[in-house]
């Protein structure tokens, strides 16, 4: 596929000097990935934001739910979810290339408070992930996004109209009354991700179901339904895997032993930790952080070259 949008972020890897990894850009919240091979599944956590692929193809898996998406299509997440994400088709020949955008739930909602009307909204709760296929109008914003980086200048003028104008066609497309779910007041939604907003800040902390419920303004048994039926996890899954993946970063950026790293997110047992972590990510901390920091220096550390 030899597409504008391809051609133009291809251009985009070059100039910020070739090879594969992440590529940040100098819009905040929108980055370049680009892999020669397929990756091993890697656990973290996803921002609600919208991943397009441009080539190749990923999964992601949350939960008990698993969702693969390819080229044109995109993957959208409503909630800061702890998932494995895994590129399953790449190659020198045809790398896989992505672009990431973080949303910006003001922005979605002063958009979708312009909208004649409010989108067809399901009266279930659902996850907080789907897939969906990439339409012309939202690949040509991408481009315009991409082809802005050219003039550093033009950025704080020009690039908020255009994510504004992204999530218009997110909350006026096929999917919009899922999307607007993130930024209606006193959805189902809305009313669990402030308790997930606080099980973000507070993971460290004992956790009282009965708490969140009260941030939800939802009873018990209703807030453990609507954050499951969300998530695909309860909240002590949620909050061990956020528990989790704190103390891997603090292990590969900051450099924390795996008992610094354990009692810093809230446990008292660095045994029971390193059990715990062994079981989730399949290899002992102390080995699983120094191929992390390898992949971090190799894929993870660009900073963005100027103009």
């Amino acid at each position: 596929m030899n597409s504008p949008l391809l051609s133009a972020v291809t251009s985009y890897i070059e100039d910020q000097g070739g090879g594969q990894g992440l590529f940040p850009t100098a819009i905040e919240g929108f980055n370049i990935v680009r892999s020669f091979q397929s990756m091993m599944p890697m656990r973290n956590i996803y921002r609600p934001s919208l991943c397009v692929v441009l080539e190749g193809a990923k999964e992601l898996h949350f939960g008990e739910e698993r969702l693969s998406y390819g080229t044109m299509e995109c993957l959208v997440v409503s909630v800061g979810l702890p998932a494995t994400g895994r590129i399953v088709e790449a190659s020198e020949e045809v790398p896989y290339v992505g672009v990431l955008i973080d949303f910006d739930v003001a922005t979605m909602r002063d958009v979708l408070e312009q909208l004649d009307a409010i989108p067809i909204q399901s009266e279930e709760s659902g996850p907080c992930a789907f897939v969906a296929k990439v339409d012309q109008p939202l690949a040509d914003c991408i481009l315009r996004l991409v082809k802005l980086l050219a003039t550093p200048k033009a950025i704080p003028v020009l690039a908020p109209s255009i994510v504004r104008e992204i999530c218009y066609w997110l909350l006026s497309g096929p999917h919009g009354g899922e999307i607007c779910k993130l930024a209606l007041p006193e959805s189902n939604i809305e009313r669990v991700v402030r308790a997930v907003s606080v099980l973000h800040t507070n993971f460290a902390e004992t956790l009282r179901v009965e708490h969140l419920a009260d941030i939800a303004r939802m009873s018990p048994s209703s807030f453990h339904q609507h954050f499951k039926a969300l998530t695909s996890m309860t909240p002590l899954q949620f909050q061990k895997q956020l528990r989790l993946l704190e103390a891997r970063r603090l292990m590969v950026t900051e450099a924390a032993n795996v008992a610094e790293a354990a009692y810093k997110v809230g446990y008292e047992s660095a045994s029971q930790f390193s059990r715990e972590y062994s079981r989730a990510f399949g290899i002992a901390p102390k080995q699983d952080a120094l191929t992390q920091q390898r992949l971090h220096t190799a894929y993870a550390s660009r900073t963005v070259r100027s103009a």
